[in-house]
């Protein structure tokens, strides 16, 4: 998968571009964007903190209006007939996230971010926070928070652990 978007974006945009938008994707998002920048760009140090910072901002863009929005939206979707199978989805999704995060609450929604296994990530962290009524302002922080490790886990397993340390 990662290979059909490197192609589509590399003639298209330029590697930034195409790293910061591949992270503002639902499901891929940093997990997918750093090691496409890692294909685009290679492992130079320079590189190692543009991927990472282009991503992480392009992760976290458009959580704020995920949780202002999804509420509503849903409520909006469920009165359509059409869209009734999308909303279930949502749902389902959020459901799935919401027991391991309600357990933990905030630890929970920071550690359902920041461990990038499939089905984790700011998008569903962000629907989860959502249906569970969490305050933006306590999610948001959180879901930034958990972004930022789970790049840095990305970008060593991208780049080697050896690039930690050789920034320090």
């Amino acid at each position: 998968m990662i290979e059909a978007i490197k192609d589509f974006f590399v003639t298209h945009f330029s590697p930034l571009v195409a790293v910061f938008f591949t992270s503002m994707i639902p499901i891929i998002e940093c997990r997918g964007a750093i090691p496409l920048g890692v294909a685009l760009l290679g492992t130079s140090s320079d590189a190692i903190l543009k991927v990472m910072t282009v991503a992480i901002i392009g992760n976290m863009l458009p959580i704020p209006f995920i949780l202002w929005l999804i509420r509503p939206l849903i409520a909006w979707l469920k009165k359509k007939k059409i869209l009734k199978g999308f909303t279930e989805w949502i749902e389902k999704r959020a459901e799935k996230g919401k027991e391991r995060v309600k357990k933990y609450e905030k630890l929970g929604l920071f550690l359902f971010v920041a461990i990038p296994i499939p089905g984790t990530g700011a998008w569903t962290g962000a629907l989860v926070a959502a249906m569970l009524q969490m305050r933006i302002k306590d999610a948001l922080p959180l879901i930034g928070v958990g972004v930022l490790v789970a790049s840095l886990i990305m970008t060593m397993l991208s780049f080697g652990v050896g690039w930690i340390i050789n920034i320090f």
